[in-house]
């Protein structure tokens, strides 16, 4: 019971951490000062306009966007039955990073780069799914995987045909900026439109997660449990699909989280479900925030999130392979 609390009391530390360090230091004190001025004063103090306008968004976005990703990475590795899938692994990120890419290049606006990007990712899963379901010869799991690679290697060479074709003096920055993934942007009206978004996606994934400990059974064993493995595999892809596709049009491409945060939790709990998913949800919230709290404070200019979070996750990951090696 103790391990289920650490996580959220984490996040709570690291939300008072990342409102109080920043450009501008502020103390704990000046934060509850700043939390009465927002419901007693008409008029905000340049420290408050800081943390309502500039550090709250940023803040709630990591939050959202780091638990997304982590479940549905736990929801992708308990799928696919293997803990080395991550939800690139059907190419949606691949897709989102296309539609954005795509709309720099047609010089659209923000939200026509997050409108494009979320449906691309969307509509690259479909694309994987109807392929896999038109090999007959493969296991259905193997073939949803290697539908996604291709779809995948695809795309990519998609982004850099546009990349090679777009103005290098503006366009090109843009579009490597993006693909690199950052929360500088982040604002609360792109909040209240992923929100929702996210919500829906991941509530069918909390009330089935004990359904999903099932899938690491063969299906024929699934089967005579009563349980329909073929509707609940595409409950779960849709939902994680979803939730990927949102936070990707708003963050832009963050590896690593969906493939590290799953190992940690099964570490932290175990390999159940019902207990694993709720600590994902929590750790990569965390994560994410003490990431971006880096990425803004640590350096003289802002790092990109995709480039940090390869940095603390990639040893992270090796070190899991050797010591799992060791093990076995």
């Amino acid at each position: 019971m103790v391990r289920l609390l650490i996580p959220p009391i984490a996040l709570f530390v690291m939300v008072l951490i990342a409102f109080c360090v920043g450009q501008i230091n502020i103390p704990f004190s000046d934060l509850i000062h700043a939390f009465k001025e927002l419901f007693n004063s008409e008029t905000l103090s340049d420290q408050s306009f800081v943390l309502w306008n500039i550090r709250l968004p940023r803040i709630l976005t990591a939050i959202l966007s780091g638990a997304a990703l982590a479940v549905a990475g736990s929801t992708y590795q308990g799928m696919f039955r293997n803990p080395l899938v991550s939800p690139d692994i059907l190419g949606v990120s691949a897709g989102a990073g296309l539609g954005a890419v795509l709309a720099i290049y047609l010089n659209y606006s923000v939200i026509g780069v997050q409108i494009f990007s979320f449906i691309f990712g969307l509509g690259t899963v479909f694309l994987v799914y109807i392929i896999s379901q038109c090999v007959r010869r493969l296991d259905p799991i193997l073939a949803l995987v290697l539908s996604g690679i291709a779809v995948a290697a695809l795309l990519g060479a998609s982004i850099s045909m546009i990349k090679l074709l777009s103005d290098p003096y503006s366009q090109l920055t843009v579009i490597t900026f993006w693909m690199m993934g950052s929360l500088t942007m982040a604002t609360m009206s792109d909040l209240v439109i992923v929100t929702p978004l996210l919500f829906v996606s991941i509530i069918p994934l909390i009330l089935l997660r004990w359904r999903m400990n099932l899938l690491s059974l063969n299906d024929e064993e699934a089967l005579t449990l009563g349980v329909n493995i073929k509707h609940l595999r595409i409950i779960f892809i849709l939902s994680a699909t979803l939730m990927t596709s949102a936070t990707v049009s708003i963050t832009g491409i963050i590896g690593w989280i969906g493939l590290v945060i799953p190992h940690i939790a099964r570490l932290w709990v175990g390999p159940d479900f019902r207990k694993m998913l709720p600590t994902a949800l929590f750790l990569g919230a965390t994560f994410l925030l003490l990431t971006d709290t880096i990425a803004r404070t640590a350096f003289p200019i802002e790092i990109p999130l995709g480039v940090l979070t390869a940095f603390i996750g990639a040893p992270f990951f090796i070190g899991l392979l050797i010591n799992g090696g060791a093990k076995s």
